[in-house]
C-alpha cells in the first residue's frame, strides 16, 4: 500500500478506501475458497456413494460355469422385498445365463401371499420346462413354512440344515372384532353398503355366521390348491401323515424322513457336491436407494390401513 500524501487534502478518504477495497478482496477470495471446499467434500461423499450403496438391480462378478443364487428372504407379499416380480426377474435373468450349470433358491421365510408365491411357483415350472438342462434346487436356512414351502415345492430338490423349520402347509385368515370395545365405549357403527356381504368379515361389525362359513370355504379351496401344488412338486417321495397338511411345522431332521425335503445341504455345498459349479454368483434384484426412500416416506402412511386391508386375505403363514 502506498505511503499517504501528506499534501492531498483527501489522503485520509483515499486510504480507508483503499483498505475497504483491500478487506472486499479478502472476503470475495474467501468465499471463493469456501466454495471449492464445499463442493470438494460434496464430490468426496458422492464418490463414496457410487463405491459403497447398493444402488439395486442383480449382481454378478463373474463369467463362466457357475451356480445362480437367488435370495428368497422375508415374508412373501407384492409390495415387500420378496415379491413375485423381483423373484421371477431374478429367475429369468438366472436361467437365462449361458454360464449358469444350476439355480439355488435359498429361502428364510414364514410365507405370505398365496397369490405371490403361486406366481412364482408358476414360473419356476415354466422355466424349468424351457430350460430342461439347467436343475433348481432350495435351500433352506432358519424356515421355510407355508408360502415359502409353497415356492420350495417346485424346486428338483429341497435341502435343510437339520434344525431348519419346515412345512406349515395350510392357510389362515385373522383379524379381530371390536364391537364389545365399542359397545363400551358408546361408539356406534355405521356402516352403509350396497351388496348384502360388502361389509365382509368387517371387524366393527358383529360376526355374520354365513360370511364365516364362506370364508372357511374359501380357505378350503386356496388350501387344496396348495395341497396339489405340493403333492405335485413332490411325486412319490412325500410319506403322507394326516398331520402333514394340517399346518404344523417339522424340524428339518424330520422334513427329511416325511419326503418334504431331500437331504442337509447349504448353498456352498449344493454348488460344490450337486450342480457341480463352485463358484456362486448371486442373481436376486436388490432394492435400490430410491425404492427405499419411497418405502421409508410411504411406511408410516399406509401401515395402519395395510395391515388392516391384508388381514382380510387369506395368507399362507
Amino acid at each position: 500500500m502506498e505511503s499517504p500524501n501528506d499534501n492531498d487534502p483527501l489522503w485520509d478518504r483515499k486510504l480507508l478506501e483503499r483498505i475497504a477495497f483491500e478487506s472486499l478482496k479478502e472476503q470475495r477470495a474467501k468465499r471463493r475458497w469456501g466454495v471449492f471446499f464445499k463442493l470438494a467434500a460434496l464430490a468426496y461423499l458422492l464418490a463414496v456413494l457410487v463405491l459403497v450403496v447398493d444402488w439395486g438391480g442383480s449382481e454378478k462378478l463373474a463369467d463362466g460355469k457357475h451356480t445362480a443364487l437367488i435370495n428368497l428372504h422375508g415374508t412373501i407379499e407384492a409390495s415387500g422385498d420378496t415379491s413375485a416380480d423381483k423373484i421371477n426377474g431374478a429367475l429369468q435373468s438366472a436361467f437365462e445365463d449361458k454360464g449358469t450349470a444350476g439355480v439355488v433358491l435359498r429361502i428364510n421365510s414364514p410365507g405370505g401371499s398365496p397369490v405371490q408365491s403361486g406366481i412364482v411357483y408358476d414360473e419356476i415350472r415354466r422355466l424349468r420346462a424351457k430350460h430342461p438342462q439347467i436343475p433348481l434346487y432350495a435351500v433352506v436356512e432358519d424356515i421355510c413354512a407355508s408360502g415359502g414351502y409353497y415356492i420350495a415345492s417346485a424346486a428338483d430338490q429341497i435341502y435343510v440344515d437339520k434344525a431348519s423349520i419346515v412345512g406349515s402347509i395350510g392357510v389362515l385368515m385373522s383379524g379381530f372384532g371390536f364391537t364389545g370395545t365399542m359397545d363400551k365405549l358408546g361408539v356406534e357403527r355405521r356402516l352403509l353398503t350396497a351388496g348384502t356381504n360388502k361389509g365382509f368379515m368387517d371387524p366393527f361389525s358383529p360376526q355374520d355366521e354365513k360370511q364365516k362359513q364362506h370364508a372357511q370355504i374359501l380357505l378350503a379351496e386356496v388350501h387344496k390348491q396348495f395341497i396339489e401344488v405340493v403333492r405335485q412338486g413332490r411325486g412319490a417321495r412325500l410319506k403322507e401323515t394326516p398331520d402333514m397338511f394340517s399346518g404344523l411345522m417339522w424340524a428339518g431332521s424330520q422334513s427329511i424322513e416325511m419326503g418334504l425335503a431331500d437331504g442337509l445341504g447349504t448353498v456352498d455345498s449344493v454348488a460344490r457336491d450337486v450342480v457341480k459349479a463352485e463358484t456362486v454368483l448371486d442373481y436376486s434384484v436388490k432394492e435400490n436407494i430410491a425404492e427405499r426412500f419411497a418405502k421409508k416416506l410411504g411406511a408410516e402412511a399406509g401401515q395402519t390401513l395395510g395391515s388392516r386391508i391384508l388381514g382380510a386375505f387369506p395368507t399362507l403363514r
